[in-house]
């Protein structure tokens, strides 16, 4: 691709937005076809179950880990300026963040990354989730909730100005992280064979995680000949939700990655589900589930802005080039979610007593 005669024909922002665009239809496609939801692999292992949800969820974050890796290896990228490694890091933000949007996930059944692919294909309840969860991220990252972030993240925050590279400061080598992702696709794999989990499945699982390192790579190519200052990102949807959302409402908004990346998984996850017959309207079940879920979208919308990530986001995007608060969100979204899970059944077996 001739990012540079792309550039001259459509300009640098809507360039960006079309990255964004093609990196989210990967995603939408193989979300859909996968059914990767880090919500469903964390219910899962709170249930003592090591079976299909932890497979997919465990592949796709390998596959994101081995792609990234091996470009930084090859030196097809750098993210060393990646918005999220390049700005400080909040050990206090990610622990607090992560432990709500695990909660949150579990009410609303469903990350927010999952919420936007069913939505796509016509569950009405992940369309009211989404749009609380885009609210909720908007008015925490500038809004009435914007104070409470900044000082729950100012309790305890990296040094130096940058957010902590796991391996750098780990001192391992450079091929670590490849290792690392080799391991732990071989273990998804084998749990994969363990639950005869069918090819196609694996191959769209793969395809999640390979999402993640297109768009780490798309954007890192863009700011090496864009004249104007351009964000290395990838996947999330924290901020592209509240940001996607202000784009529809300000019309003073400008294009750039989060917004074409949004709009991306919904086309994909809908073409997906047309393709395989899966569009169908879905709602409510009752009032339990709808109070559920709209507390949940609110816990990940404020979860998420104030972790630095999504499941997605902090996860899988953050977690495949190592930012410390990254895979510490991710652990404190899975204790998080564990927790809940336990505490539903809880309260339901006691309900049924």
């Amino acid at each position: 691709m001739d990012i540079v005669a792309l550039i001259d024909r459509i300009g640098e922002a809507p360039a960006a937005a079309l990255f964004g665009l093609v990196t989210g239809i990967v995603f939408g496609i193989a979300a859909q076809r996968s059914r990767f939801c880090l919500r469903a692999a964390v219910v899962e292992f709170a249930r003592g179950a090591m079976q299909d949800k932890v497979a997919v969820w465990l592949l796709t974050f390998s596959t994101a880990l081995v792609w990234v890796q091996a470009a930084r290896l090859g030196g097809v990228i750098d993210v060393t300026e990646a918005r999220m490694m390049a700005v400080p890091g909040s050990w206090s933000g990610a622990v607090i963040g992560g432990l709500l949007f695990g909660a949150g996930m579990v009410l609303a059944r469903g990350c927010s990354g999952r919420l936007l692919v069913l939505a796509a294909t016509g569950n009405l309840r992940s369309m009211v989730s989404g749009l609380i969860f885009a609210v909720v991220a908007q008015i925490t990252l500038t809004g009435w909730l914007a104070p409470l972030r900044n000082a729950l993240a100012s309790l305890w925050s990296t040094s130096g100005g940058r957010n902590v590279d796991l391996l750098t400061a780990a001192a391992l080598p450079r091929e670590t992280g490849l290792v690392l992702g080799l391991a732990l696709a071989l273990l998804a794999l084998e749990l994969a064979r363990r639950n005869r989990i069918g090819l196609s499945r694996l191959v769209f699982a793969s395809g999640v995680g390979f999402a993640v390192a297109l768009g780490w790579a798309l954007t890192y190519a863009l700011s090496r000949v864009s004249f104007d200052p351009v964000q290395i990102e990838s996947l999330t949807f924290t901020g592209p939700s509240a940001n996607t959302l202000m784009f529809v409402l300000d019309r003073a908004s400008i294009l750039e990655f989060d917004i074409g990346l949004v709009p991306g998984v919904v086309i994909g996850s809908f073409v997906a589900a047309l393709w395989a017959g899966e569009l169908t309207w879905q709602g409510f079940e009752g009032p339990t589930p709808m109070r559920n879920a709209m507390i949940g979208a609110g816990l990940m919308g404020f979860g998420g802005m104030l972790a630095g990530g999504c499941a997605i986001g902090a996860g899988v995007t953050g977690g495949s080039i190592f930012v410390a608060t990254a895979w510490l969100a991710l652990l404190a979204m899975w204790v998080g979610g564990m927790a809940t899970d336990m505490a539903l059944r809880g309260r339901d077996a006691a309900a049924l007593a």
